[in-house]
């Protein structure tokens, strides 16, 4: 028992005396009282001194028991939880340089990707829809989304100042969107975040573009000839193609079909044209200008929205209304 004049206590439950001077008179008084106990040679008192030296180390080796135990659980949860994306369609090959993720609009593109892939070399990553716009965003807010988590675990390479180009899982990134405004628009997303947190993803070339074809026109074969397939990819080369296919007198069905998105390709159709290295077209992301680049991203996608509109405003008068898909 201390008695004092003017106890100072510690925390809000002033259960801890914080009296600097008193708490040393005590410790000093304890350890000489109990030193002379566990010390001493009475038959009684060595008794109780083993018993409570045994408890002691009872307690000890439980407390280290279930740290080794916490360890071993959180070890085990940080290696669960660094697992790849159950979504994630991973190619067989460890070797880097001919590896390659394709990044899907959805999972209906997803099927028919599947069946068209080489899944030696090729793997798929579904992405849900647009993506946050982490040019606004927060880094914490980008680490909690779902899409960007996802994608730069896959990657496997870290994000921003820690982001290491060695230790990325793939040699080539293609971001693989349907060819209409909402594509366009996941793909600015994605390269955007590519941009700000896998910039060195994108200087050393392995961002890419993915460009699948506009249109499928069917030339009708002379006689028992088959039908030959001509895949076109702007309406100029459309264009030029059937006034070609009118000054030779060859025929084609009607009508053209006009492709809106990948699930609207069979998983032939979508490995000749699209994913098949031999046959396909591919646009690398480069960034010949970090300045001019940069710029242009912070326009598009930061959070001032009055450069933004002057932009738009700007360039209302020149926009060609038959381009945008309706």
């Amino acid at each position: 028992t201390v008695r004092l004049a003017e106890p100072q206590f510690e925390g809000q439950t002033k259960e801890i005396l914080g009296t600097s001077a008193v708490r040393a008179i005590v410790a000093r008084v304890v350890e000489k009282e109990i030193l002379a106990r566990l010390t001493s040679s009475a038959r009684g008192d060595k008794a109780q001194s083993a018993l409570l030296l045994e408890k002691v180390v009872a307690e000890m080796k439980s407390r280290i028991s279930a740290r080794v135990h916490k360890e071993t659980q959180r070890r085990k949860n940080a290696l669960e939880t660094s697992s790849m994306p159950s979504k994630l369609a991973d190619c067989r090959i460890d070797d880097v340089t001919r590896s390659e993720l394709f990044i899907v609009e959805g999972d209906s593109a997803l099927g028919t990707a599947k069946l068209a892939r080489s899944s030696d070399y090729q793997a798929l990553l579904p992405i849900r829809g647009k993506i946050l716009n982490v040019q606004k965003a927060s880094v914490g807010d980008m680490l909690s989304n779902t899409e960007c988590a996802a994608l730069i675990q896959v990657v496997g390479a870290g994000s921003g100042r820690s982001f290491q180009l060695d230790a990325a899982r793939y040699g080539k990134v293609i971001l693989m969107t349907d060819a209409d405004v909402d594509g366009a628009h996941i793909r600015t997303l994605l390269l955007t975040l590519f941009f700000r947190y896998m910039r060195p993803l994108v200087d050393a070339g392995k961002v890419y573009a993915a460009v699948p074809p506009l249109h499928r026109v069917e030339i009708v074969g002379a006689g028992s000839k088959a039908n030959e397939t001509v895949y076109t990819y702007s309406e100029q080369e459309l264009h030029r193609l059937l006034a070609a296919l009118e000054k030779t007198g060859k025929r084609y069905k009607e009508p053209i079909q006009r492709y809106k998105g990948l699930g609207e390709m069979d998983a032939g159709q979508l490995a000749e044209t699209t994913m098949d290295p031999r046959h396909r077209t591919l646009r690398r992301v480069r960034i010949q200008e970090a300045e001019s680049a940069e710029r242009v991203f912070d326009l598009l996608m930061g959070s001032d929205v009055a450069p933004r509109k002057d932009f738009i405003v700007a360039g209302a008068a020149s926009l060609d209304r038959e381009r945008i898909d309706a």
